[in-house]
């Protein structure tokens, strides 16, 4: 039994080998930093801009949405410096996935990997079908109406309709993307200049009927029968804020399709950092102005959910601007599409490389050099989920894959940043209480991480994210009612605070590494506990019925890890064959010295840990 359980523990443990090969790669690698930079501007600035503006103003935090758009892009800055600092490590293919697989292990690897998959699938299926109706509205709602009218579907959990149009969009991007990378990337780079130009042009137009007094609106202003909550800057408080918060972090989705592209990215050590802190500049300003122009250029409570410039400018009768617009809006969710579809396949692509999943998903096409199978199969799930789902549907799914990835990835850069470097030579790793005591506090003064020192700062990470889960399930609920009414929650809170301060010291007191990498993430480990704690947090905001789906997912992607993957583990391949080898060495050894040249009677030499893995039967 003993033995059935380190073997089960081993194979979900086992990390991938960091050395990079970068022209092992059958990929093309063509991308330069406008490229890169193109692709992760214009795979976030789509829904965002046009519709999640005037949608979270008017209903979660009124003006204070620039506070809103603020917190979360905050959350998606410091989990951006955490994925420049891993692709400047490790230039790979598949973005957090592979990150994860060589800080942390196989299992929390594919659980990544997988999270990933649900992101990009809703994330271009959303896409889609906002696009669609942006169209649809356009004409008048004439496909639509077409549709319904042929192929009603009266399902509750489904579409009035199936979305032919939707699914029509993504095939017809994915056999772009299975033709060629700097194809469809030329495509992205013209449509994402076109659309900060729309976007310049709206926040120009709209400034010009810029009123500040429309952020300090009085309650008694406010018309009957309209929910305008108090009024004011934040007329539905601090909850509305950190509710909106929740909301807006889809908007800052899709910048990590950067990470994905370590293989076909040039120079990716330089590149990919670089174009991920200055996608997320770009991004954040054209959401601050946006928000900030509409909440003062219109009152929040009369902002349009659906399309909220077009609706402005509808008002101020400025019928050439609002078209302009429409056409910004449309090349805008254009870049978007191509920007939720592009990593897909090259996550399938990955974690079929490592045989975690099917292993012809990796298959890539000689001529093309994409990985044209795992395109073309993300192109029809995706396609399918736009079809049969509407639009709040598939968003409903889309933070809390990607929230769950940016958390594990700042946890991998703590685990990284405090790794000791050499192996570990011997499974008979044994330490007395008063050594690991002392270095809770390093009073050796390590300059060096150690197998104890990296130990401890695992350690000190776990009790950190129980503590701020715990935090969480007392505070989101407790936002609308923490007062002086209330003195337990406030006290629990306080020593669960005190308590994260605790293992952030014993974390900053352990040495570091001194690799040298083009980008490292500054003030460790104080920004990535920060982005543990803020991802967390918004987490927790998200609702059960979200919690439930995601629960469906995951249980669908661990049946498959569990029938296929751990089975068919290239890692484990690896392991064991070395296993073999050793074994095969021991058999020819001295009597007494075994396959390390460790004499057992004298106890000098290394021995070699013997390796335990799943046979691939």
């Amino acid at each position: 039994m003993h033995s059935s359980l380190g073997r089960f523990w081993t194979a979900l443990t086992r990390k991938k080998q960091k050395e990079v090969d970068e022209s092992a790669s059958p990929l093309a690698r063509v991308l330069t930093l406008f490229d890169l930079t193109a692709l992760g501007v214009g795979g976030t600035l789509g829904l965002g801009v046009y519709v999640l503006a005037g949608s979270v103003a008017r209903d979660q935090a009124g003006p204070a949405v620039i506070i809103s758009f603020l917190v979360a892009a905050f959350a998606s800055a410091i989990a951006g410096l955490c994925y420049a600092e891993f692709a400047a490590r490790f230039p790979k293919a598949g973005s957090a996935y592979v990150y994860c697989y060589v800080s942390i292990g196989e299992f929390t690897a594919f659980t990544i990997g997988w999270n990933l998959v649900l992101e990009y699938v809703i994330g271009t299926s959303s896409v889609a079908r906002g696009m669609a109706g942006y169209i649809d509205l356009l004409v008048d709602k004439k496909i639509s109406n077409a549709i319904r009218s042929v192929m009603p579907m009266h399902v509750d959990f489904l579409s009035d309709y199936p979305d032919m149009f939707s699914f029509a969009l993504v095939m017809i991007l994915a056999c772009l993307l299975a033709y060629g990378v700097k194809e469809s990337t030329l495509m992205n780079n013209v449509f994402t200049i076109i659309n900060l130009t729309v976007i310049v042009i709206m926040l120009v137009a709209g400034g010009m009927k810029c009123d500040p007094g429309n952020w300090s609106i009085k309650p008694e202003d406010i018309p009957a029968g309209v929910n305008g909550g108090l009024g004011g800057f934040a007329p539905f408080g601090f909850a509305g804020i950190m509710a909106g918060a929740a909301k807006c972090f889809y908007g800052f989705v899709g910048f990590d399709c950067v990470a994905t592209t370590g293989e076909e990215a040039q120079n990716p050590t330089r590149n990919i950092p670089l174009a991920i802190v200055t996608s997320l500049i770009i991004i954040f300003l054209s959401y601050f102005g946006v928000s900030a122009v509409l909440t003062m250029a219109l009152p929040y409570y009369l902002q349009d959910a659906d399309a909220p410039f077009p609706h402005l400018f509808e008002l101020l009768g400025w019928t050439t601007i609002k078209w302009f617009c429409s056409l910004g809006a449309i090349l805008s969710l254009s870049t978007s599409l191509l920007g939720s579809l592009f990593p897909l396949p090259r996550v399938l692509y990955a974690m079929a490389s490592d045989g975690i999943i099917y292993k012809k998903l990796q298959t890539v096409h000689p001529k093309t050099q994409t990985p044209v199978i795992a395109t073309m199969l993300s192109g029809l799930f995706a396609a399918t989920m736009a079809a049969v789902f509407n639009l709040q549907q598939l968003i409903d799914m889309m933070s809390i894959g990607t929230l769950l990835a940016y958390t594990i990835v700042s946890v991998s850069v703590l685990v990284l940043r405090f790794q000791a470097q050499e192996l570990m030579t011997t499974t008979d790793f044994s330490v007395t209480v008063p050594e690991v005591l002392r270095q809770f506090v390093n009073r050796s003064a390590l300059k060096e991480p150690t197998h104890l020192s990296s130990a401890i700062v695992k350690f000190s990470v776990c009790v950190f994210a129980f503590f701020v889960s715990t935090t969480c399930i007392v505070l989101v609920p407790a936002e609308s009612y923490v007062n002086g009414d209330y003195p337990g929650v406030i006290a629990g809170l306080i020593i669960m605070v005190a308590l994260m301060v605790a293992a952030y010291v014993v974390i900053s007191l352990q040495p570091t590494d001194n690799v040298k990498l083009t980008f490292k993430v500054p003030l460790v480990p104080l920004l990535p506990l920060i982005s543990v704690f803020s991802n967390v947090y918004l987490m927790f905001q998200l609702d059960s019925g979200t919690w439930v789906r995601f629960g469906i997912w995951i249980t669908i992607g661990y049946f498959i890890y569990f029938t296929y993957g751990i089975r068919h583990s290239i890692e484990g391949e690896r392991l064991l064959a070395k296993s073999k080898l050793a074994d095969g060495k021991a058999a020819s050894a001295p009597t007494g010295i075994d396959n390390a040249g460790y004499d057992e009677e004298k106890k000098v030499g290394f021995p070699i840990p013997s390796y335990t893995i799943l046979n691939k039967s």
